[in-house]
């Protein structure tokens, strides 16, 4: 079988694009390949502006958030790009109009499955999708297919098939053409989109667009057709029967001008004679007018040494100088100084432009490059000392606010994969910041590829730079001072790694390649059978809920206030995906039971929660029930007191219950009021569902009367959480056994994969826990921990203002901070050194110890401070004037398109989610800069993400109240620690 992987050079259209994902899951299927490594495997194989693309996602992500992105957002996110709504649409009205032609069913079978496959909308429910298909056969098909009433696509196309046949051995129907002819199918396989369009100078340098274009033409099927296209098979099938005119360039009807051109030299389609690099005519005799041999006579060639006959990477001249100059040639630079005729007439200069990708780049330690200022804006450089001039992209050069000055003459650029664009204007004085020092640079704006700036060999002979490549350091000297020196990116300089763009031409100039298998053994997943004690409970650990819990010491009921009437709201629209997954669950919980048909005056909307694995969770809209209800004032522990049981334990079990309120059943007469309606029908459960108010209340108490004879002797239990602790291994053994009896007997069931045994150390409730005691898990201070250096004033002022905040638990606060201050006061020169550092490092140290960084004492008066900006999101957890924690993180690429009513309720959200183990079941306050917050809950016009927000915020009983930002400096410092400048 073959496990090689396709590439995808995004030219290939939506159906090439499926093909590759199908492909490559086959290959991680073979080859075991984990999650965490599979969009790095496949960003691997991207080619062109598939690849241009990526590093443009690694330029705005990171390299490593962007490798870390999960398989099914990164194909969503591809998808977005590469198979568009308005591709989607093109192939919905193909799927339509789909005509089976002729006797070509296995033609027109395939693009049918096809386009079902991309098109899910059109085909759902399934009888959709037998409609379409049955529209589409011949008239003589389709009448006995139709009568055969049957319910299955698949046995519709055997059966169409076996009648085609017998039609075309009774000469009901034309013969078959040639397996050549209709081998393919796909004539929507290279969807020509204006964006596609867009990209096409940034493809793959060994397939020119003419050539691309023209064998997407020939691989085009004539077994159907539709409004939009009329195959040559038409003709062979008895004549053309539609009323377009017959081209004469193609030999096809077809309205407007022919987008295909046939080269006068060698006759073949797809480009002019004036590219055409064919050492010859393909008829010796033909007469030549003279300006077609003047046109002939032109650099038409290879690249590299200017002769006809074959281009520039099968260059004979340039493989037998790779060994000379390995170098040049891995950098795809070659020898081209000397080679070929550059038809320089005087009037025109030509230079060289660098364009490597970004993904190369980052890699090759032959090669320096960073972020720097260009116009107080955050770029991507390059130096090369193989491009002539000093260039930026076309897209940069629009975000400068100076006017281009045209070029005394024409400059034509010839990059390194062997392409030539013509520059006809220059940015001059532009102002780049290296190593703190400002330089004027001026630039010829060009098409570029991952990089904004690439500075080439006019702007480092004039300040004498030189390039270390191995330090990453361009070393410019000065007069009357140390040489300055520019250090260059350096995260991405392994060495002995190579990326797979370059390893396929080290394969091309014929270098010795060893395939090996890399495993990574850290992803080994643990067993049932291999944890002792564990091992003995299999009937614990379900891959599922059995089916209806069993009744309990305690069932689930729901009180209303005095005079509350039945409420019932409108379903809730949901997508296409959602329906299917609505119909899917629905399905699920009445085969187990949880739920059944109803009749009730209640009625709840149902919404979908994305879950981290990419499922969708099931919730129910239960806002107004929640308002008529009486609240379960049952006590959940204190967060305090559970760790108080912690003292002297050194070994460490976690239990987390699966789907635990599905293990609790609604009291008969309270059953009705769950009811919820679909459009599918109206429901109502039979045990707990989620989003009630009084959920966490009422599962406590089942845990505390079911865990009563072990509390606080070896267990601790918060809600679906049970902690197991020991002062030794025979002792935790014992206990262990102890409680999965337990467990056994009530039949509750836990989610081994969630489950954490023998452990010497163990995170629970936000706090780490080993026998040394109780540690605040060190991920709740990354944020303040890992503040990088500050690199300009402004930066400074952010981390000044956010220590200041706490001056009075730092001793000396002033002397400490006078080093970082001196860098803010104006005509001060920015110099960070190691005065600067040291006081940083300290302030850190100091805002992360103990006195700042409190442990929770009880549930009461929690205070969030919540704060969103266009760079992320920062909230502080307090308790009576003291820091529980801090958080905060960057938005993602999604999230930068909220609203910033989206966005500050986006801050809120992330801290409930974050803190749920302080919050979840205790008053609580949030703060927020934005006054309309206030109101979140009463609102009724919600679109579907604010739904889903909401419903989260009905699980806790917070109060959100507004606080002016410049009080909040805390938060407002977390969500803007990352604040730079304007970044391409």
């Amino acid at each position: 079988m073959d496990c090689r992987p396709s590439s995808f050079s995004g030219t290939e259209g939506a159906v090439g694009l499926l093909h590759w994902f199908e492909k490559l899951e086959s290959v991680f299927e073979m080859c075991e390949c984990p999650e965490a490594r599979r969009v790095k495997f496949a960003t691997g194989t991207l080619e062109g502006i598939a690849l241009t693309w990526w590093n443009a996602q690694v330029q705005i992500l990171g390299l490593a958030a962007a490798n870390a992105t999960p398989w099914n957002e990164f194909k969503e996110l591809i998808k977005r790009e590469y198979c568009t709504r308005e591709d989607i649409h093109k192939l919905e009205d193909e799927l339509y109009n789909l005509k089976m032609v002729g006797s070509e069913i296995e033609a027109y079978t395939k693009r049918s499955n096809e386009l079902a496959v991309l098109c899910p909308t059109m085909v759902d429910p399934p009888y959709k999708r037998i409609e379409l298909y049955l529209k589409g056969l011949a008239p003589e098909i389709q009448s006995h297919v139709t009568s055969a009433n049957l319910n299955n696509i698949q046995e519709i196309q055997r059966l169409a098939h076996r009648i085609t046949d017998q039609a075309v051995d009774q000469n009901k129907l034309p013969k078959r053409v040639s397996a050549t002819a209709t081998a393919t199918a796909t004539a929507s396989t290279t969807l020509a989109t204006p964006s596609e369009s867009k990209r096409k100078w940034d493809g793959d340098s060994s397939k020119g667009s003419a050539s691309a274009q023209s064998q997407a033409q020939q691989r085009k099927t004539d077994s159907y057709q539709s409004p939009s296209q009329h195959s040559s098979g038409s003709h062979r099938q008895g004549g053309y029967r539609g009323n377009l005119p017959k081209c004469n360039t193609c030999n096809k009807h077809h309205s407007g001008q022919c987008n295909k051109v046939r080269c006068q030299r060698c006759l073949k389609m797809g480009h002019e004679a004036k590219d055409c690099r064919s050492a010859r005519p393909a008829n010796q005799n033909q007469q030549q007018l003279p300006a077609q041999q003047n046109q002939q006579q032109g650099n038409k060639g290879c690249y590299n040494c200017g002769a006809e006959g074959h281009i520039k990477r099968h260059c004979p001249q340039l493989n037998r100088n790779q060994n000379n100059n390995n170098h040049n040639n891995n950098q795809g630079n070659g020898n081209n100084n000397n080679g070929g005729n550059n038809n320089n007439n005087g009037n025109e200069a030509r230079g060289r432009a660098f364009v490597l990708g970004r993904g190369d780049a980052v890699n090759d330690p032959n090669v320096v490059m960073g972020k720097f200022l260009l116009d107080d804006i955050y770029v991507t450089v390059l130096f090369d000392s193989g491009a002539d001039t000093s260039y930026m992209s076309l897209k940069m050069s629009k975000l400068l606010k100076r006017t281009p000055t045209p070029l005394d003459t024409k400059h034509v650029v010839e990059l390194a994969n062997g392409k030539s664009v013509e520059a006809a204007h220059v940015v001059k004085g532009c102002s780049i910041v290296l190593a703190g020092q400002t330089f004027s640079i001026d630039l010829i704006p060009i098409v570029l590829g991952s990089f904004d700036v690439v500075i080439g060999m006019d702007w480092l002979s004039q300040h004498h730079a030189e390039i270390l490549c191995k330090e990453k350091v361009i070393r410019i000297p000065r007069s009357s001072q140390e040489p300055l020196e520019v250090q260059g990116d350096k995260s991405g300089a392994v060495v002995g790694i190579i990326s797979f763009l370059k390893a396929q031409k080290c394969l091309r100039k014929g270098h010795t390649a060893i395939l090996a298998l890399v495993t990574d053994a850290s992803a080994k997943e643990k067993k049932l059978e291999d944890i002792p004690v564990v091992r003995d409970f299999p009937q614990v650990f379900p891959e599922d809920l059995p089916g209806l819990p069993p009744h309990r010491q305690v069932e689930f009921q729901i009180e209303l206030t005095p005079g509350a009437a039945p409420i019932a709201r409108a379903p809730y629209r949901l997508a296409p995906t959602e329906l299917e997954e609505l119909s899917k669950q629905l399905q699920e919980l009445l085969e187990k039971g949880f739920i059944r048909p109803s009749s009730s005056p209640w009625g709840a909307p149902v919404l979908f929660v994305k879950k981290k694995d990419g499922t969708f969770r099931m919730c129910i809209d239960y806002r107004e029930l929640n308002k008529v209800t009486v609240k379960n004032r049952y006590p959940l522990p204190r967060i305090d007191d559970l760790f108080d049981q912690l003292q002297g334990s050194c070994y460490y079990s976690k239990i987390d219950l699966r789907s635990g309120y599905h293990q609790l059943r609604v009291r008969d007469e309270d059953v009705s009021k769950t009811a919820f309606r679909t459009r599918y029908g109206h429901y109502e459960f039979l045990v707990m569902p989620f989003g009630l108010t009084n959920a966490p209340a009422v599962f406590m108490d089942l845990m505390n009367r079911v865990c009563k004879p072990y509390l606080d002797k070896f267990v601790i239990v918060f809600i679906d959480d049970i902690l197991i602790y020991s002062k030794s291994q025979e002792e935790h053994e014992q206990h262990l056994r102890l409680i999965l009896e337990l467990l056994r007997k009530e039949q509750l069931y836990a989610k081994f994969s969630k489950c954490d045994f023998w452990l010497r150390e163990v995170h629970f409730l936000g706090h780490v826990v080993n026998k040394d005691g109780i540690h605040v898990d060190p991920s709740k201070v990354d944020s303040i921990r890992n503040w990088p250096a500050p690199r300009t004033p402004t930066e400074i002022r952010q981390f000044l203002g956010l220590a200041g905040y706490y001056r009075r638990f730092i001793k000396d606060f002033s002397k400490i901070a006078q080093p970082l201050t001196m860098l803010t006061q104006k005509g001060v020169v920015y110099r960070w050194g190691s005065t600067q550092e040291t006081a940083f490092q300290y302030l850190k140290d100091r805002l992360c110890s103990a006195p700042i960084l409190s442990l929770p004492e009880g549930t009461d008066d929690f205070v969030v401070y919540c704060d969103a900006s266009i760079q992320g999101l920062g909230c502080v957890l307090m308790q009576r004037d003291k820091v529980i924690a801090y958080a905060s993180r960057q938005l993602k690429v999604h999230e930068r398109n909220y609203t910033t009513h989206d966005l500050e309720l986006g801050a809120v959200v992330f801290a409930l989610k974050i803190w749920r183990h302080y919050l979840y079941g205790t008053r609580c306050t949030i703060y927020t800069d934005h006054r309309s917050l206030e109101h979140i809950l009463k609102q009724k016009d919600l679109n579907m993400r604010q739904r889903r927000w909401v419903e989260l915020l009905n699980d806790y009983e917070c109060a959100i109240k507004y606080h002016p930002g410049k009080a909040n400096v805390v938060a407002d410092a977390l969500s803007r620690k990352d604040t730079l400048p304007k970044r391409v």
